[in-house]
């Protein structure tokens, strides 16, 4: 069990992967305006607000500028770093883009708020994502490299503790499991978490869904092993295929 004195960090996602996962993503920018200055002085680790599928959604559904959306509730949420989830050569998009397009949407989203960048590919291929790394870096935002879990007969400890060293070799500020299925057990989170620990020297980062009923005990384990940061989202718009309440 972890017994240091390392105060465990939370970011709040109800502002993009809690209404993604309960609302398919329909919340609306005046929805969260009203409760964004309080949002702000909880003292969060960071708030994620932006990128996944809060983009398209915008536009198809909501008659919404997400640019926009980005820029006001930065003006109200001036403390708390703003994160979003960025899908490496895909952007925020459903396909790969050209290395320019990616470079530009970066230094943009950077420009309207965005801080910290989860950047990740589904396939756990690096090459999807350094472009996207080192954009971010170079605008000086934030990086949480992922790894993308999953159960497999080859997903084990062993290849993902390898992914995390080139995370970090890539230029990764933080390492992020993302466990978008919630697919993680205690078992593996303790031992996860535990060798990663020994192996790299970056804060780490719990990203799990309470699809299975498991996420609470999880996040525990995880705390247990030395866990730097988890997300969580407030409860009402918590459990389910949402994230462990806040």
């Amino acid at each position: 069990m972890n017994t240091t004195s390392n105060p465990l960090k939370i970011t709040e996602v109800v502002l993009r992967d809690a209404h993604q996962s309960l609302l398919a993503t329909r919340m609306k920018t005046e929805d969260m305006l009203p409760i964004a200055e309080k949002l702000d002085s909880v003292g969060f680790f960071s708030l994620e607000a932006w990128g996944g599928a809060t983009f398209d959604t915008c536009i198809r559904f909501l008659n919404e500028d997400p640019w926009e959306r980005a820029r006001q509730l930065k003006k109200k949420i001036p403390n708390t770093p703003l994160q979003m989830l960025l899908r490496g050569q895909n952007c925020v998009g459903y396909r790969h883009y050209a290395d320019d397009i990616v470079e530009r949407f970066v230094k943009q989203s950077f420009d309207v708020g965005i801080e910290i960048f989860r950047i990740f590919d589904a396939l756990n291929d690096l090459r999807n994502i350094e472009v996207a790394v080192k954009t971010a870096k170079k605008c000086g935002g934030t990086v949480e490299g992922c790894i993308s879990y999953t159960v497999s007969p080859v997903h084990s400890t062993e290849l993902y503790i390898k992914m995390a060293k080139d995370l970090v070799n890539v230029g990764s500020d933080i390492l992020c499991i993302k466990d978008m299925a919630g697919l993680l057990t205690p078992q593996v989170t303790t031992s996860l978490i535990r060798e990663l620990k020994k192996t790299i020297d970056i804060p780490i980062h719990l990203h799990t869904h309470s699809t299975t009923g498991l996420a609470g005990m999880n996040i525990q384990c995880a705390i247990d092993e030395g866990l730097d940061m988890v997300d969580t989202a407030i409860s009402s718009l918590s459990m389910g295929t949402s994230h462990f309440a806040t």
